[in-house]
């Protein structure tokens, strides 16, 4: 087994442009060792002569290669392999009846395609990427010894029936033209959406059509449709994302409730979801686009733990040279900022909905935060504010802005650069270079196109896009969804950070309160009826802010003792009471 792995990124290897720069630099080719050798114009990569010097990746300069040292204590071959110097991944998540395993781990290392071996959409070539003749049999003789081997005997046989709700659900629209209702019903294996839309109170979207539906409500028909199927496993691939903290909540119940006596996996990056949803916790770690390992199962109190800790004891392996510490967050004090812009009171209504917000602020160097329960016109209100949408009472003053939509559709063929190059973007500059584009990650993907980039990627580049213009405003939507736990904080750091330096006013809308809390300076909290009518009072600062939108959620938060992670309290535990009834819902 090779203790490295090369990555070569074919569609970033232009040898044309460089002039064959990587073998010309090697010490294994100086030697007269073809360590890297010509395959189809591209570099390719021996990882058995590879001393892992990083030459190569150094001075690539279209970040094509990786060089990455494989675990010592990793001795098996991969279950995939998708190529010379391409990504593999090592074991896979462990559908268990009656079990919902949450799976947990960064972006790009191999959850979904686990998710696809498991459901069936591929058989896994067990590292011999070269063999044309794959089937089930190997498979089932390695895993005979685990649950593995009789889940993909039956899978042969066609004895396992599998329901998936993909990540991407805003992709859905693409593919039915129906109405909710009508979709919903055609597919209802188990005689249960009228239970579900109920319990999602949904009857005000039933007539609608995906593609008139908020994220929100997306991610909502996308998990009824992915229950109501009669399955024997269940696989849900980041079913929080756009959900607020009540319906999360209620979607963590449905599901468990609903795959009872089955098998249900869910890949989550919110931690408060994950602890609230899974039985146990199997990590994924490795490096992305490179490879990734499945470890066993835990608890999911331990599971969490240790991969915030970076540092897997079982295994002795430690897969993060840093833990991730939720520090307790200082309350921002009440300074005197100069205002960038006012708004006064909006009126805005539709048919069936109407929002009613109040007269505010927006200071310099101020992020203002945006909470409350879907479907009460947060997104609504910043589509007013940039202009999109127009108040009914009133015309706003135009100030210069940059707005993220909530939902990113991406079609665009070209790549990452020349989408900057189109929208301007100064990429030149070094204080950008080195504070948005290369924390954020996105100097590697500047050659891949768009539509091939994973939620997580658009989600980064179209941050970068927004903190890239010369505004006094900063309208963010959902910033945090697909951002992995790594990044999520990061992330925050990141759009703080800008909005200090840069002197602008940020106004971000997100569900993840771990999120908001690190990032925000105050809190507009909405209130209503979810769907018919939005209020929004004063901007509260962060303390009673964060108070006010629990109690509205009727739930209340712990801090975790070992880690610093907010969690939810389970109703009417004794924490739970206890906070009540000193009215400290977000336990600070």
């Amino acid at each position: 087994m090779v203790k490295r792995i090369a990555i070569v990124e074919k569609d970033k290897c232009h040898s044309e442009k460089c002039n064959w720069l990587c073998p010309k630099k090697c010490p294994v080719n100086l030697d007269e060792v073809e360590c890297i050798s010509k395959d189809n114009e591209k570099a390719g990569i021996d990882e058995k002569l590879c001393v892992g010097c990083g030459i190569c990746q150094r001075i690539c300069p279209f970040h094509a290669i990786q060089i990455v040292n494989l675990p010592s204590e990793l001795k098996e071959e991969p279950i995939h392999r998708f190529g010379k110097n391409s990504f593999r991944l090592y074991r896979l998540a462990l559908p268990k009846k009656g079990i919902v395993t949450g799976i947990l781990g960064r972006n790009g290392i191999g959850k979904s395609t686990a998710l696809g071996i498991l459901a069936g959409q591929f058989i896994p070539n067990l590292g011999d990427y070269k063999t044309k003749e794959l089937n089930y049999d190997n498979l089932i003789e390695k895993n005979s010894n685990n649950i593995l081997g009789e889940y993909f005997r039956n899978l042969k046989n066609r004895k396992i029936k599998i329901s998936y709700k993909p990540q991407r659900v805003e992709l859905l629209t693409k593919l039915y033209n129906e109405s909710v209702n009508v979709l919903l019903k055609k597919i209802d294996e188990r005689n249960i959406s009228d239970v579900l839309i109920d319990e999602f109170n949904m009857d005000n979207v039933l007539k609608r059509k995906l593609n008139e539906l908020s994220g929100g409500e997306l991610q909502k028909v996308a998990i009824i449709a992915t229950l109501v199927k009669n399955a024997d496993v269940y696989y849900f691939d980041e079913p929080m994302t756009f959900l607020d903290v009540v319906t999360r909540i209620k979607a963590a119940k449905m599901i468990k409730e609903y795959t009872k006596e089955k098998a249900c996996l869910v890949v989550e990056h919110d931690l408060t979801s994950l602890d609230y949803i899974s039985d146990e916790v199997q990590i994924v770690y490795g490096e992305a686009g490179a490879y990734g390992v499945f470890s066993n199962g835990k608890s999911v109190s331990k599971g969490i733990n240790d991969y915030l800790e970076g540092y897997l004891l079982e295994e002795n392996v430690r897969f993060r040279d840093y833990s991730i510490k939720y520090s307790k967050v200082a309350m921002t004090k009440d300074v005197q900022r100069e205002t960038v812009f006012e708004f006064p009171e909006i009126k805005k209504k539709y048919p069936g909905f109407d929002l009613d917000v109040k007269s505010g602020k927006l200071h310099k160097g101020e992020v203002l935060a945006i909470m409350g329960a879907n479907g009460l016109g947060k997104s609504t209100f910043l589509k007013i504010l940039a202009g999109i949408e127009k108040a009914d009472n009133v015309k706003l003053n135009r100030i210069n802005f940059s707005y993220k939509e909530q939902v990113l559709m991406q079609d665009s063929e070209l790549s990452v650069e020349e989408f900057f190059n189109e929208h301007k973007v100064e990429m030149s500059s070094g204080w950008y270079k080195q504070n948005i584009l290369d924390k954020l990650g996105i100097g590697r993907i500047l050659l891949n196109k768009m539509n091939e980039l994973s939620g997580g990627e658009l989600q980064k580049v179209h941050i970068a896009l927004a903190l890239s213009k010369k505004v006094d405003l900063i309208l963010l939507d959902e910033p945090s969804a697909f951002i992995d736990v790594e990044d999520r904080l990061k992330v925050a750091e990141i759009i703080k950070e800008f909005t200090v330096k840069k002197e602008v006013s940020t106004i971000v809308v997100d569900h993840d309160v771990q999120f908001i809390d690190y990032l925000a300076d105050s809190l507009l909290v909405f209130s209503g009826e979810s769907g018919k009518h939005g209020h929004v009072e004063k901007a509260l600062d962060k303390k009673d802010g964060m108070n006010q939108v629990l109690k509205l959620l009727d739930i209340t938060y712990r801090i975790d003792k070992t880690s610093g992670r907010r969690r939810i309290n389970k109703p009417d535990s004794v924490l739970d009471r206890e906070q009540r009834k000193k009215g400290e819902y977000y336990y600070i």
